[in-house]
């Protein structure tokens, strides 16, 4: 959610659309054994650079689910709150939520307007951030990090009756969460399970010792690096219903990927979609910038390193959804093209996700060479 303190990017946008490596192909049912032989880099690639779905306002963090045969898309709201910047993301001071929607891809998209406000929220600080939607039942549930009012950064949830709000938030938010970026989960048994958490800015480096402590203690580069964490949801949708465990992210001979690893080790925006049978999580490197992705057997993992879905994009974060809809799956993320780079003022976009045979994930180049 914040610059870097090693690089920026900054390229120029061309209009053209270029597309590699799409051919259409049957997938395959993934096994076990061709899970073992997926290689350590997936060489076909697409090239696009498709236009942002919405320009009237900032939008990023695009949490896209399918409701009522409707997709629908839950984002962050950015604006220019004059917020110093800073590198945990201080300048990412949004105030409320917009829900979006379209029949399909490619179709009209509609801004059903502000679904929640950081006003109420009674428990609620400053920063909303990344958020995320389910529904169960009649019911459908909105998740949101937010700070505190002691600047701490806690997930709450709000319900309504319909996809696009007005949601109406819980008093307190759920008990045991910290850190940020929700992400829920549905498998195919009706089980749901909220993946959550970032460092840096995102605080969950000051969790390590299972309390909060108000500074920043990281392993060492040779040590295991943080990881994303999961709980099984309540019954009723509103709380954790186990306390949170770690999602341990491995390498190809069954070691946890490194704290020095920064090309692979998770940063932020965990999101999990399941495939033939197998479960994808998929998450933000932070600062190197890629969407990467691991294949598990199980919703709590471990989950294996494949390789890069997205490349790096305009400005410095990046934060993704994966969802599929009309047989087809699709790559929402965002980028900062609208704003002429800026990193806190950003867009979403959308791209067709392609498998290769094996079950590996074509990566996807958002910027034309």
């Amino acid at each position: 959610m914040y610059p870097s303190k090693f690089r920026m990017l900054s390229v120029n946008l061309l209009a053209t659309i270029l597309l590699f490596g799409c051919k259409d192909k049957t997938v395959n049912k993934i096994t076990e054994t061709s899970i073992d032989k997926l290689p350590e880099d997936t060489l076909s690639i697409m090239r696009v650079n498709p236009s942002p779905l919405i320009s009237d306002i900032y939008t990023a963090d695009p949490s896209a689910h399918v409701f009522e045969g409707k997709l629908y898309i839950y984002p962050s709201h950015d604006f220019e709150s004059g917020v110093p910047e800073d590198e945990l993301g201080s300048h990412f001071d949004m105030k409320d939520y917009h829900v979006f929607s379209m029949d399909s891809v490619g179709g009209d998209v509609i801004d059903h307007g502000i679904a929640l406000h950081i006003q109420d929220v009674p428990w609620a600080g400053r920063q909303m951030w990344a958020p995320d939607a389910a529904k169960k039942g009649d019911t459908y549930y909105f998740y949101f990090p937010v700070k505190d009012r002691s600047d701490i950064f806690k997930i709450g949830v709000a319900t309504s009756e319909n996809p696009f709000g007005p949601f109406k938030a819980e008093e307190q938010p759920i008990a045991g969460s910290f850190s940020m970026d929700p992400a829920v989960f549905e498998d195919t048994n009706g089980i749901y399970y909220m993946y959550f958490g970032g460092i840096w800015g995102g605080q969950l480096q000051r969790w390590s010792s299972g309390t909060y402590k108000g500074e920043d203690t990281y392993p060492a580069e040779d040590q295991a690096a943080l990881t994303p964490k999961i709980a099984k949801l309540t019954d009723d949708m509103l709380g954790f219903a186990e306390t949170p465990r770690d999602v341990l992210i491995l390498d190809k001979n069954g070691n946890p990927l490194l704290t020095g690893d920064n090309d692979r080790r998770f940063f932020e925006a965990a999101w999990v979609h399941k495939f033939y049978g197998k479960y994808y999580l998929s998450y933000s490197t932070g600062d190197t910038h890629n969407i990467a992705y691991a294949i598990g057997d199980n919703p709590y993992g471990p989950f294996t390193y494949q390789g890069v879905i997205l490349k790096p994009v305009i400005g410095w974060t990046n934060h993704h959804s994966i969802v599929e809809h009309n047989r087809k799956w699709w790559l929402f993320y965002h980028d900062s093209s609208l704003s002429g780079g800026k990193t806190h003022l950003r867009n979403v976009k959308v791209t067709e996700l392609q498998y290769n045979e094996d079950g590996t994930i074509k990566t996807v180049n958002a910027m034309v060479d």
